[in-house]
């Protein structure tokens, strides 16, 4: 009698996954075969590379390229803001543990939670009025004598807001990873009479590295393919690739010229990925795959 009812619940499993299933599907699988089709023919649906070849066009390589520059850019500002304001979070954490008060330490990780639950368009647009000339950054800047500083519709306000957007994907990693590290090993190290200094390069850091790791490539891909972020702080002066495909796909109704062009920025993030990912088996972290 019992087989029968084991073999209900396997049933009953294997059918709570088919609206999963249905999902990739539908929403991840198809949409990946579709820009394929569109990427390797023309408009008469006759096989061609002209799509993929289209990427070494100067506009489109300057447009990467500056992909890359800001993506890099704004990856290292988060991880340069990201990991001190983690350690400082932990240190929080350790000192409300020892109050006893949980309250307090869901309430600090909240703070950084709590942009990332606000609507995207709703964030860049406030970066954008803070960033105008009229803005309260000038405003700050007026009081100190300094003139208006054009910061809107430059390649900084784009960099701007990309790592107030992404800032907190890089913190949670690191946070997460610095939580881990028992405190007797930090003891341990003192005992032995390592500095402060010291535990931070020899022991927190190399133990941290998985986190680091993940947080870079959780910022530097979606950085690299963003295209809102930049045509609202940049005004249409600063193209990145994601500006050009949303453009042929949205202005020129060229798909396979963006499908192209999806394809291969898809390659660059397949790749920066798979590199993060051997730097993080190398060490021993969770890979990202």
């Amino acid at each position: 009698m019992r087989r029968p009812w084991r073999s209900m619940r396997k049933l009953g499993r294997q059918l709570l996954a088919g609206p999963y299933l249905v999902w990739i599907i539908g929403f991840i699988l198809l949409p990946i075969v579709i820009i394929l089709y569109y990427a390797f023919t023309n408009t008469s649906g006759a096989f061609t590379w002209d799509n993929i070849a289209a990427i070494a066009d100067p506009v489109h390589v300057k447009s990467i390229l500056l992909s890359l520059k800001l993506g890099f850019f704004c990856t290292v500002v988060c991880l340069l803001l990201a990991y001190p304001l983690a350690m400082i979070l932990n240190s929080f954490h350790f000192m409300i543990l020892a109050e006893k008060n949980m309250n307090q330490t869901s309430f600090i990780v909240l703070i950084f939670i709590l942009p990332m639950w606000m609507n995207f368009m709703l964030r860049i647009l406030a970066w954008r009025l803070l960033l105008s000339n009229n803005g309260i950054v000038n405003a700050l800047f007026g009081l100190f004598g300094f003139g208006p500083v054009k910061m809107l519709n430059t390649p900084t306000a784009v960099v701007f807001g990309m790592v107030y957007d992404f800032l907190p994907f890089m913190i949670l990693p690191i946070y997460n990873s610095i939580a881990r590290i028992k405190p007797d090993v930090i003891e341990a190290a003192k005992d032995l009479g390592a500095n402060s200094r010291i535990v931070l390069i020899r022991i927190i850091f190399p133990l941290t590295l998985s986190g680091v790791i993940s947080g870079i490539v959780m910022v530097f891909v979606p950085a690299l393919t963003s295209f809102v972020i930049s045509d609202l702080l940049g005004g249409g002066k600063v193209l990145l690739i994601g500006n050009v495909i949303e453009q042929e796909f949205m202005q020129g109704s060229n798909w396979n010229l963006g499908s192209g062009l999806s394809v291969v920025l898809m390659i660059f993030v397949i790749a920066s990925m798979a590199v993060m990912n051997i730097f993080d088996k190398d060490q021993g972290g969770t890979a990202v795959w």
